[in-house]
């Protein structure tokens, strides 16, 4: 038996996904103006947040007048509003509705044949329509990593989300990198999700937009490991859905030393980052581990 603040939570839950069922069938402009309205009422709202997006801005645009990254950080919000929301048609959309509003464009020759391949897929709020893409238009098996939350029945609806299209399979972190590296091998390409600040145990310190930031060397671990390519894809929301952008393989990923990757990859990644800076995940603390004797920044 729930108690009631299980029931209240289940409730609750329960409720946002049957507003996110309805959700998918309003026009998309509908859909992103209701973004608008709760990325502002978030900028407002959630001010410990809030701090944290204006922190990582000016570690990493300090040239930019305080106005600009203001602005910058109400941007992100509503992007990061717009996205979530939007999630209500990818996973809940009609199959047809979801090919016309994502493109799939750039180097797809890359996703050809069973060569093994990392996707290195960046924090840009439409990671999730990037994942959509791929796995309703290319024909072959993707998988990713995925980390259980919390709430089983918001877990379960990520997670039919997510495996909506193809033979998606997502790892649970728990079971280790050897079924990642055996799917791999077996040219099932990899969605990677490797710049975002997972402690300091297994990251090296490089730099991100010049600040020593805690970054996981997966990208060139896995691609070592599985004798994988690296192919970017970078997905930029758009007025009328979604770009999903297939970039050439890198041809210098992976090299024999693993931290030289990483830093390159943080590199590149700031090269996309410039293109649409406030599309980008800036509410995660990215510099929440600090190099040993360092203050804590946030």
């Amino acid at each position: 038996m729930k108690t009631p603040r299980q029931l209240a939570s289940y409730l609750f839950t329960r409720s946002g996904i049957v507003f996110m069922q309805l959700l998918a069938a309003l026009p998309l402009p509908v859909v992103r103006a209701m973004g608008v309205a709760l990325g502002w009422l978030l900028y407002g709202l959630a001010v410990p947040r809030r701090r944290v997006v204006q922190t990582n801005l000016l570690l990493c645009f300090p040239e930019r007048l305080e106005a600009e990254r203001h602005v910058l950080a109400r941007q992100t919000f509503v992007f990061f509003a717009q996205a979530w929301l939007d999630r209500s048609w990818l996973w809940h959309g009609h199959p047809e509705k979801l090919r016309r509003r994502l493109q799939l464009k750039g180097a797809l020759v890359e996703l050809d044949g069973e060569q093994p391949v990392v996707l290195f897929a960046p924090h840009f709020v439409g990671l999730d329509a990037g994942w959509a893409a791929l796995t309703q238009r290319v024909p072959r098996a993707f998988t990713t990593i995925y980390t259980d939350q919390a709430n089983k029945l918001l877990d379960r609806w990520i997670l039919r989300g997510r495996r909506r299209f193809g033979n998606a399979r997502l790892f649970g972190r728990a079971e280790g990198v050897q079924p990642i590296i055996s799917a791999l091998r077996a040219g099932q390409p990899l969605y990677l999700l490797p710049d975002m600040n997972f402690g300091p145990e297994e990251s090296v310190f490089v730099p991100f937009y010049g600040v020593d930031a805690a970054t996981v060397p997966s990208l060139s671990r896995f691609a070592k490991l599985g004798r994988a390519k690296v192919v970017p894809v970078v997905t930029r929301m758009t007025s009328t859905g979604y770009e999903v952008e297939v970039m050439p393989a890198w041809a210098d990923v992976p090299s024999a030393d693993f931290v030289a990757d990483t830093a390159l990859m943080n590199a590149r990644l700031q090269d996309y980052i410039n293109t649409m800076p406030a599309q980008y995940y800036w509410v995660h603390r990215r510099f929440k581990s600090r190099p040993e004797g360092e203050p804590s920044i946030y």
